[in-house]
């Protein structure tokens, strides 16, 4: 049972992979679930007459925060939300347990929604012999952790929706992917699938145990890792640069072919090199920036980054917006600034911003999680143009803009055109022999137009979801451009969503949570939203010189080795041990498209012993990396925050002590100064006095006289560069 399952599953990972074939031969219905406007209505609904199943029209998900959630709830599947009920009725009627996890915005969630969980044939089928389970992998990353790693023992891969197949105590004997509802080629389908697990759990329930048990034993040995307290960083290091310079695409930049993402932790990590000697890594590292913020997965009209590419070329995207994405490509292109002096970088980041700011900031003050590819059930129908369209609304100008973003009448996606810009302006310029000041004025003017028409379309659905790690992620971002830019607005807004993070979302006892949607949600935070929130505040602090963020950061570290560290194995976790924990503390940890929680903590533990004169949290930082190291042994490209963090252990810091007032003038100056280096180890440390402002810079063993002077202080920190 177990091989066939496992092809199974693999089967499903390839179809998951081409799906830009399987739209053709399964459209997307345009009542589409994902419609804001009746999410809206659905999120909105008096639920107070309702009955606790949810009545004749709806299952128990109506009554969910989630607006994942939310979606299935008029699916005639018999949805629980993940709770004792769902557990004690599995458990009563020796049923299997069916798990779905996902998350709103998700493209393959929908399709499976629309096939599978709609169809009444296929809900008779499972309520009638299983118990069935809805988690939104954003409220709960502890529970998509745990089965993601199921996943990836069973299959080698993974995505979602995540589909898990487990016994009443949550032990997992399956796990798929995407299936079509009815078998497809030498896909099986859904119906199938679940017509044979009903079979073999009344029939041979030895094997199902037998999976299970194998699937335990291979977990437990995931939660005791290997720790290393020591590495050779140099040693990693090379090997780090091997393996990123045999992945790197010497032609469209990334890494890789496709799909392609941006990889954030991966461009930061050359910046760094480069700034060690390695001009070919940096020069790496700043042309994938120029390629993406040039292709089609970045909003030329909008500003802002889609998820990924799904073509090598960075052309064509999937068309998701995540916060998380924004907050980490535009903290990387602040530091390809610092690195190179080239404002591109800093105007892509200001992007970013206006388009966080405008799109996902939430009335309350923190932003909201993520925008659908879909709208209208099509995806990327709302990004994309059609060149008639174009003419007539730009007129004499439409020729100009369609021939620098490549606008063409038979266009470069399903026949409308994806905005790019093939070439770079100075040199498309002296191509076409065109002015570039009064060009970029009428380029300027026709994306307004444009976007002002984009407008008027049907929006994708906005999930409304306020996470506490992806909010430290873009506070971290704008306090950080704010005070590189000189734009004030951006320090503010990070201001406004730290504030409101701060006062809305943590419990009476202090315990921060996790997120926040019409209300906090009772979900405790994790150790990645206490890492996150800790690294925004320290960027606010170094942005404003409020010692109340510096004060909150530090409280946040206490309560991470309060609730996340165990003084009885002296190890680190993701999940807080005042919380429910699944069957095995398991889960496969390395830096993704979000860094590792354990990396980022290490960093702010390090940055606040040197700002707080804390050296304990210097000898946590150590152990927050101890079960990293070994892995980082043999793929080092999977933990390479890790290895910036261990680069911070073992090298000095810069120290800089600022004294004055810190809402002087001069101050101000000195801090920008700092701020707009790159100094990827720097430590601020500020004392309020009557002094107009000085700067002491400690560094590479020598403390250096103080300077009031910004362009001095500058010419001494290019020297330490």
């Amino acid at each position: 049972m177990f091989n066939h399952f496992q092809a199974t599953t693999e089967s499903c990972i390839f179809f998951l992979e081409t799906w830009q074939n399987f739209d053709t031969l399964y459209p997307m219905r345009t009542d589409t679930i994902n419609s804001s406007s009746h999410m809206a209505k659905l999120m909105a609904l008096d639920k107070r007459t309702l009955p606790p199943d949810g009545g004749e029209r709806f299952n128990r998900l109506i009554f969910a925060r989630s607006p994942y959630l939310i979606q299935h709830a008029e699916n005639p599947v018999d949805w629980y939300e993940w709770g004792p009920a769902a557990f004690e009725k599995a458990q009563r009627e020796n049923m299997p347990i069916f798990l779905s996890i996902g998350y709103a915005t998700c493209h393959w969630c929908h399709v499976m929604a629309h096939e599978s969980f709609e169809d009444q044939e296929l809900a008779g089928l499972i309520n009638r012999y299983f118990v069935c389970i809805k988690v939104d992998r954003e409220e709960r990353p502890d529970i998509d952790d745990f089965y993601m790693t199921v996943s990836q023992l069973l299959t080698g891969g993974g995505g979602w929706p995540l589909n898990i197949f487990m016994t009443p105590d949550k032990h997992p004997f399956m796990a798929i992917t995407y299936l079509p509802r009815k078998k497809l080629g030498d896909t099986p389908g859904l119906m199938d699938l679940l017509t044979n697990l009903a079979a073999i759990w009344r029939q041979r329930p030895d094997l199902v145990d037998k999976n299970c048990k194998d699937i335990m034993e291979s977990l437990s040995e995931i939660s005791h890792p290997v720790t290393e307290k020591s590495a050779d960083l140099a040693d990693l290091t090379r090997r780090a640069q091997v393996q990123l310079r045999q992945m790197y695409d010497t032609e469209m930049g990334g890494f890789g072919t496709a799909p392609k993402f941006p990889m954030p932790i991966y461009l930061s990590w050359l910046i760094q090199q480069g700034l060690a000697g390695d001009k070919t890594a940096l020069n790496s590292a700043l042309y994938t920036l120029r390629r993406i913020r040039n292709g089609g997965i970045w909003d030329q009209l909008g500003g802002g980054v889609h998820r990924y590419a799904v073509d090598q070329a960075w052309l064509i995207p999937h068309f998701e917006k995540m916060l998380y994405d924004q907050a980490l490509l535009a903290l990387v292109s602040l530091e390809a600034f610092q690195a190179s002096n080239v404002g591109f970088f800093l105007e892509m980041a200001i992007e970013i911003f206006n388009f966080v700011e405008r799109d996902l900031s939430s009335q309350e003050g923190g932003f909201c999680s993520a925008l659908d590819a879909d709208s209208e059930g099509v995806e990327g129908k709302f990004y994309v143009w059609d060149k008639q369209e174009i003419d007539e609304l730009l007129g004499e100008d439409a020729t100009l803009f369609c021939g620098y973003f490549d606008v063409t009448a038979s266009g470069n996606f399903e026949s409308n055109t994806i905005l790019n810009i093939p070439v770079e302006r100075e040199e498309f310029c002296q191509r076409e022999n065109l002015d570039q000041a009064e060009t970029e004025r009428r380029l300027k003017r026709c994306r307004s137009q444009l976007l002002k028409r984009r407008a008027k379309r049907i929006k994708p659905l906005r999930d409304g979801k306020v996470i506490t790690a992806w909010n430290g992620l873009i506070i971290a971002a704008l306090a950080k451009g704010g005070i590189t830019s000189g734009k004030q607005k951006h320090v503010e807004q990070a201001v406004r969503a730290a504030t409101f993070i701060l006062n809305n979302m943590r419990r009476s006892d202090g315990r921060l949570l996790r997120s926040y949607l019409d209300g906090p949600s009772d979900v405790p935070a994790f150790l990645e939203d206490y890492a996150c929130l800790a690294f925004g505040l320290l960027e606010l602090f170094e942005a404003t010189l409020d010692s109340r963020w510096l004060n909150e950061a530090l409280r946040l570290a206490d309560e991470t080795l309060l609730h996340f560290h165990s003084s009885d194995s002296g190890r680190f976790f993701k999940v807080g041990q005042d919380v429910e924990q699944m069957p095995v503390q398991a889960a496969l940890d390395h830096d993704g498209v979000i860094p590792s929680a354990f990396s980022i903590a290490a960093k702010c533990f390090v940055r606040l012993s040197h700002a707080c004169d804390r050296p304990d949290l210097y000898d946590f930082a150590h152990v927050l990396l101890e079960t990293s190291l070994a892995d980082a042994q043999r793929q080092p490209t999977a933990h390479l925050g890790t290895l910036q963090a261990l680069g911070m252990l073992e090298n000095e810091p810069t120290i800089v002590r600022l004294r004055g007032r810190r809402d002087s003038r001069q101050i101000h100056k000195l801090l920008q100064v700092v701020k707009s280096s790159y100094l990827p180890n720097l430590s601020i440390i500020h004392e309020e006095c009557d002094h107009e402002g000085q700067a002491f810079v400690c560094a590479r063993g020598a403390c250096h006289p103080p300077l009031s002077d910004s362009i001095a202080l500058k010419r001494m920190l290019i020297l330490l560069d």
